[in-house]
Parts: C-alpha cells; structure tokens; sequence
C-alpha cells in the first residue's frame, strides 16, 4: 500500500463518531497526510455545507463529495453537480406522504426545503443540512437545483419507506437505504462511486492508488471503486460483503486507525 493517493471516507456512521464527532487526531493526520500529497476527500449524503463545517480552513486544499455523489467540488471549484427533474418531484413527495412517519428533505444547491413544522425534527435535520427553510408545499416546486429527495423514519427506512418508494426506479432514478433512519432518491448513475470515479478522472488518480471507508450500501460503488475498501464494524452486512477490508467501529475512530497504521503514526 505504498501507492495511495486518495482516500475517501463517508460522514456519518463512518469517520464520524456517534455524537458526529471528528476524532481529536485528525489535525495531525491531516498534515501527515498533507506531507504526503495524499488527498483526503469527505464522501456524504449531507448537503456540502453540513461537511465542510466540520473541516475549517483546511476545506479549501480538499475535496467533497456531498449529496450521495450529486454535487463534487475539489478546492472550492465545482467539479460536477447533478439536478434532478422537477417533473417527478411533486409526484414523489406525494407518494411520500402516505407513508406514517415519513417526512421529506428537498436537498439542493442554495438549501434544503421541508414542509414539516416539527422543530425538533428541524433542529435533527439541521446536522446534515445546515441551511434550510420551511415550505408549505413541495409539491409546488423551489427556485433551486435539487440534487435529491432525502426520507426520514424513525423507525428504519428500509421497512418502512423502501418498500414503497422503490418504484420510482421506474424513472431512471436511484432509490437507496442510505442510513439506518434515511433513504435518497436521485437521478440514476449518481451515486458516490461515480462520484469518486469523476474525482479520480481529473485528477488521473486510479482506484488502485484509491482508499476507502463506508457504513451503509449507498457506500457500496464507492467501496467497488476503490482497491484499499473498508467497511466499519458497525456496518451493514451487505456492506461488509463489498469491502475488501474490517475497520473498527466508528465510535473507536476506524478511519483513522486505519490511516494511522497506514502512515506508521501509531
């Protein structure tokens, strides 16, 4: 393993400990790996400000990959971003709103919109999506590029919201479980494994110089797009499968084990 030169790590469940915290070591890796020309590239569901917050003035020398591979920037200059159709918006929340407990995020550009008044689910939210705003219907559309539709259960969104939203495959739109509590929809083909693979591209780096970290299977092409693939022990199991590699938990920190070992830092 003497030949990264990328490693790519999801948020939440991930490098993020339980309390969204980013290990105490990280400054001091970050500079070994900086020392190192190896690029450290935060992976996300979030919108880009719920992940970039976490990295201060060391933002601008990195890169991002925010909304599930929709929205890439590297050095503050955007590298790709993906909308998706309005037309299957309002039909899709719609659907949303059938489902007990369900609630929807509308994840774009400028902000994420909801149409809940729940503020203890606003200030939940507010982790992931920093910047959002209430509105009465989203059916009606927002002047704004959305990257996807984010569903919340409390409950576990791979029984309770999957089984009736997996039709909208039929539109050529991604559908995943991308958290114990969270499901995506977006357009197909974007997901973080396309988006590591555009990354990858302008910077003529190859998924064998590539490291990866991930929790839950919308890390999967991520994963399969990296030689160095791990999953967390918190993982799930599907995840597990696709990963070359066992991290420990993320509440032990297992990125940055793992990097640590790597760099000889232990």
């Amino acid at each position: 393993m003497n030949d990264i030169k990328l490693i790519v790590t999801d948020m939440d469940g991930t490098f993020l400990n339980s309390e969204h915290q980013v290990s105490p070591d990280f400054p001091e890796v970050y500079e070994e790996l900086k020392k190192r020309n190896i690029l450290f590239v935060p992976a996300s569901g979030r919108q880009m400000l719920g992940i970039t917050k976490y990295f201060g003035d060391t933002e601008n020398e990195m890169a991002f990959i925010a909304e599930n591979g929709g929205y890439v920037i590297y050095k503050n200059e955007e590298l790709f971003a993906d909308e998706l159709d309005q037309k299957y918006i309002a039909e899709i929340i719609t659907s949303i709103r059938t489902i007990p407990g369900a609630t929807a995020v509308l994840s774009g550009k400028k902000k994420a919109y909801v149409e809940t008044d729940n503020q203890d689910f606003i200030n939940y939210i507010s982790q992931f999506y920093t910047d959002n705003e209430r509105r009465e219907d989203l059916t009606q559309g927002v002047d704004d590029s959305i990257f996807k539709i984010a569903v919340y259960h409390p409950e576990g969104s791979e029984l309770n919201v999957y089984p009736v939203l997996k039709e909208f495959g039929k539109y050529d739109l991604e559908v995943v479980v991308s958290g114990q509590y969270w499901l995506d929809i977006m357009n197909k083909n974007i997901n973080k494994g396309v988006a590591l693979e555009k990354l990858q591209k302008a910077l003529n780096i190859t998924p064998q110089q590539t490291m990866a970290f991930g929790d839950y299977m919308n890390d999967i092409q991520m994963l399969e797009n990296s030689k160095y693939s791990y999953a967390m022990k918190n993982a799930h199991p599907s995840v597990k499968k696709a990963a070359s590699f066992e991290a420990c938990s993320n509440d032990n920190f297992g990125v940055l084990k793992i990097i640590k070992d790597y760099l000889n830092m232990n």
